[in-house]
This record gives structure tokens, C-alpha cells and sequence, in this order.
């Protein structure tokens, strides 16, 4: 019987044989950098977890896994250079350590690489595997275009940023599981439970995180409190706030909001009260909740091995929660 650690053990291991790095080294080198730098492996173990569910043989998912895993990296990369990000996982970036070209061209090599592997697998699943794998690829993309134009939007609401979540974060979840499932026989019915599986915990995942950027301990999150206020990051926690918010309540959270110049502890304090007052913080709970439940309703209702639905079960009650 594999559990998800066992599973995750055998992704590592997988990851470890491969040869990334052949000629020319200018354009492999940063690829085995950026697989090599860690991770919760979380989607290629989710595609093995899709395939154990209906099948014994695991062996024949892992290449479709580390796809995604590749593509997962390579969104990450080229992210990167779109924020201007210095470092990722405590270590410098690709376009930090050799240049942008270079992190453009090794991320276009890598999103190549992803198809190489997504192939690997029995030609009666490829065309499915390869479509779903393509539609995950431009949804991403859509995702991260959205995310971008809100940073100068004002007239995001909501409906908006549950959309690009959807889009950047959740269906490359989704995708994993179905994946495995696919490989692994599944019938679309159970693929398709899966999949809303995976779309909804991804949901519930991505507001967890707004949560604990404002609420979360500094210790169990992982990084600095409050960016996102800093930032003025269009979260579910500032667009419900800027949708209920009236009065002087208001006026306080535009001046914070339009502030240039001001001390990123003051603001987040300042905001972090609004957001009480308007109690966002119980709506962002709430809609979590709501996304948590809606995900182990499809989970229960898969028709796959009943230790590995369990082991999913006891995967997305860790995901989210700490703040439950």
C-alpha cells in the first residue's frame, strides 16, 4: 500500500535519476538549478496518488508527474522575472544568478521538456493526457495575465480574483490528479470527481494563503506577515473589504491604499483593524470552508482504492489546516 509520503519519496527519487543537464550547458545548467532547489513535489505526487487509486503500477504516471513538476517550475521561472524576483527558496533566481535571456530561454526549454515527459506514457491515454496538459498550460498562462492586469485595475471584484486563482493556482492541482486518473483507467466520471477534487482544494489552498498573509504566525507561514497589505495586493480579504466598506471606514482604507509614503508596520496594523471591523477575516474562513467541503464531497464520491482516497482526505486537512 503507498502512502503520500512514500509517494513523494518516489518522485524525489525519480527527480534524482534524471539527467538534466547536457549540451550546451548555458541552457541546462539553470533548468537542474531550479528542479534541484526543492519543494513539496505536491502535483506529480498527486498524479501518482490519481493513478494508485485505480491501479497498482505507479511507475508508468511518473513521467507524466515530473512534467507537471517541470511545468510547474518553469511558471515559477518565468514569474520571476516578470516580478523582478531575487530569490526563491532562500536562493537567487535564475535571472539573478545568470541573466534575463538566459531565464527566458532555459524556461522556453523547460516548458519543451514538460511535453517530453508528458508523452512518455501509453499511447491509448496520450491524446487525453496531452490535451489536458495543454489546457492546464494556457489556463495557467490566462491566470497569470489576469493577475497581472489587476495590479492596475480598480474595478476588480470578487467574482475576478476567485477566477484567477482558479486559473493560476488550482487547475494545475486539478490537472495532477486527473492525470494520474486518466493513466491510471479511471472513468471520466471518477477523473472528472478527481479533478473538481483537486480545483476546490487549490481554491481553499489560495485563500488560506491571503489568510495567513494577514493573520498567520510568522513561524508556521513561512514569510514576513502583511506583504500583501504593503503591497496592496488585490486579495479576497482587500476586495471584500473595499466592496463593504463605507463611510469614514472607507476613506481610512483608500488613504492607506493610496498612501506613497508610510510605515509598512502602522499600515498593516491600521488595515489589518479594518478588516476586522468589516469582519472579512470570517467571510475569507468561511469561503474556504465552503471550497474545503465542496472538494471532499467529489473525493468521496470517487470510485477508486478507499486507502488512497483517505490518504487525499488526510492531505487536504493538512493543507488548510492551520487556519481551520
Amino acid at each position: 500500500m503507498h502512502t503520500i509520503s512514500e509517494l513523494q519519496k518516489t518522485v524525489e527519487k525519480a527527480l534524482g535519476q534524471q539527467k538534466f543537464v547536457v549540451e550546451p550547458h548555458g541552457l541546462y545548467q539553470p533548468i537542474e538549478y531550479v528542479m534541484s532547489m526543492g519543494g513539496k513535489r505536491i502535483r506529480p505526487t498527486l498524479c501518482l496518488a490519481g493513478c494508485y487509486l485505480f491501479d497498482d503500477d505507479i511507475n508508468k504516471a511518473i513521467k507524466p508527474g515530473l512534467a507537471l513538476e517541470i511545468f510547474h517550475n518553469f511558471t515559477l521561472l518565468h514569474d520571476d522575472i516578470m516580478d523582478n524576483a531575487d530569490v526563491r527558496r532562500n536562493q537567487p533566481t535564475v535571472h539573478k544568478k545568470w541573466d534575463e535571456n538566459t531565464g527566458i530561454l532555459s524556461g522556453d526549454a523547460m516548458l519543451i521538456k514538460a511535453y517530453q515527459y508528458a508523452s512518455e506514457i501509453d499511447g491509448k491515454h496520450l491524446k487525453q493526457v496531452l490535451d489536458l496538459f495543454s489546457q492546464t498550460a494556457i489556463e495557467v498562462c490566462e491566470g497569470q495575465q489576469y493577475d497581472m492586469e489587476f495590479e492596475t485595475r480598480d474595478d476588480v471584484k470578487v467574482d475576478d480574483y476567485l477566477k484567477m486563482i482558479r486559473l493560476k493556482t488550482a487547475v494545475l492541482l486539478a490537472a495532477s490528479l486527473k492525470t494520474g486518473a486518466i493513466i491510471g483507467g479511471a472513468s471520466d466520471n471518477d477523473a472528472d470527481l478527481l479533478y473538481s477534487f483537486g480545483e476546490n482544494i487549490g481554491l481553499a489552498f489560495q485563500l488560506q494563503d491571503d489568510f495567513l498573509d494577514v493573520y498567520g504566525d510568522i513561524e508556521t507561514f513561512g514569510k514576513a506577515i502583511g506583504g500583501d497589505i504593503v503591497a496592496n495586493k488585490k486579495t479576497f480579504l482587500l476586495l471584500n473589504a473595499l466592496q463593504l466598506a463605507s463611510g469614514s471606514l472607507k476613506n481610512d482604507l483608500l488613504t492607506w491604499i493610496n498612501a506613497k509614503t508610510f510605515d509598512a508596520d502602522k499600515k498593516i496594523e491600521a488595515v489589518r483593524s479594518i478588516y476586522n471591523s468589516l469582519k472579512v477575516d470570517e467571510l475569507a474562513k468561511e469561503k474556504m470552508n465552503f471550497y474545503f467541503n465542496k472538494a471532499i464531497d467529489a473525493l468521496n464520491q470517487v470510485n477508486g482504492r478507499d486507502s488512497m482516497k483517505e490518504e487525499l482526505r488526510q492531505f487536504a486537512v493538512k493543507l488548510i489546516e492551520r487556519s481551520r
